[in-house]
């Protein structure tokens, strides 16, 4: 389970249609991408960066730097504590 302060920031960086659309994406391929991300929504690659930086605040996406990327995957942890948490309301 999360901590009150903890579900309410993950609640707000899942309010934006595009970051839903990187989790489900994330979780559908099951492995960590680099530059993917863009190809699959219709938005620049600033846009798509600045998402996804709110979900790594948020502690759903992890980021490792791999020379000049940056590939990112979901951190499925977090995932479920995040559904548990939601369940238990």
């Amino acid at each position: 389970m999360l901590d009150a302060a903890t579900f309410a920031g993950i609640c707000k960086a899942l309010g934006h249609p595009a970051r839903i659309r990187i989790i489900e994406h994330l979780r559908a391929i099951d492995r960590c991408i680099c530059g993917e991300i863009v190809q699959i929504l219709p938005l620049a690659q600033s846009t798509v960066s600045q998402h996804l930086k709110v979900l790594k605040a948020a502690g759903l996406v992890k980021g490792e730097v791999e020379g000049p990327r940056t590939c990112y995957c979901l951190d499925g942890e977090v995932l479920d504590r995040f559904k548990k948490t939601a369940a238990s309301i």
